[in-house]
């Protein structure tokens, strides 16, 4: 298909793995681009795992690490996605691009522009559809998750974690030092309430609630103080885990929508 549209995703964590998946299964040719030591906690969903594994594989949609001055044809040929270590977005300059997704989730715009491609989009708080972007994709989960707005912003970010289970903040592990970080369970593991999770130096990181481990910090990257290091899902489904979430999915299922409708 030599009219496939091209699509960059920047930050290919949950929620950009979500959007990725959803846009290669539409169709798209996709390219994830990532920093050369991401901070993705749902690492088993998060397509960005491929900067340390050199691939993984994704709701069976693989993903592949590529130096930045590849040919992406050949990965987009074994209907793969090429994953590139390209955190300026210098891929734009090179390659011909139809859209950019802005899935970095720093609850700011880190320097994004509605100029960057054809179109933009930028996925929850600090962005605003018009200004540096064309399109904004609610991410807080609640009635307007994965609403697509063509102006203005999206919900401000309250600062705590969606409601999952019953729980909010405390599903959420930070962790209250600087140093390097080393995890003790690993993703998909029973854990108890008060149950060491973690270390970073020598501060051990423990559960606040019971449940499974749904995703943890790789191991061995400096972190600073607060830095969100793992998170724990009540529910206790080991599934949940290894699969997208609905979160992710409507969060893609609105840049879906405001790529094709941006488009015509």
């Amino acid at each position: 298909m030599p009219d496939r549209l091209r699509a960059v995703i920047r930050g290919g964590g949950d929620l950009g793995t979500g959007v990725a998946v959803r846009l290669h299964r539409a169709g798209f040719r996709v390219a994830v681009l990532e920093t050369p030591q991401p901070t993705v906690i749902r690492r088993a969903v998060a397509l960005a795992s491929a900067v340390y594994d050199g691939s993984i594989v994704v709701e069976g949609v693989t993903a592949r690490l590529a130096a930045l001055d590849a040919d992406l044809h050949p990965i987009w040929d074994r209907d793969e996605i090429p994953v590139l270590v390209d955190p300026a977005a210098s891929i734009r300059n090179r390659a011909h691009i139809d859209a950019l997704i802005d899935a970095i989730m720093a609850k700011r715009n880190t320097g994004t522009r509605i100029d960057d491609a054809r179109i933009v989009v930028g996925l929850g708080p600090g962005f605003t559809a018009g200004v540096d972007c064309h399109a904004v994709v609610e991410t807080h989960r609640g009635h307007h998750l994965g609403r697509v707005y063509y102006s203005g912003p999206a919900q401000a970010d309250t600062g705590i974690p969606g409601q999952i289970g019953g729980e909010h903040a405390r599903r959420a592990l930070y962790t209250p030092v600087a140093g390097r970080f080393q995890a003790v369970k690993r993703i998909g593991d029973r854990v108890a309430r008060g149950e060491v999770m973690a270390r970073v130096g020598e501060q051990s990181i423990m559960s606040a609630i019971d449940g499974v481990l749904r995703g943890v910090l790789h191991d061995g990257l400096l972190v600073s103080a607060g830095t969100k290091v793992a998170d724990v899902d009540p529910r206790g489904v080991v599934e949940h885990c290894f699969t997208i979430s609905d979160k992710a999915w409507a969060v893609g299922g609105g840049v879906l929508e405001a790529v094709l409708h941006l488009s015509i």
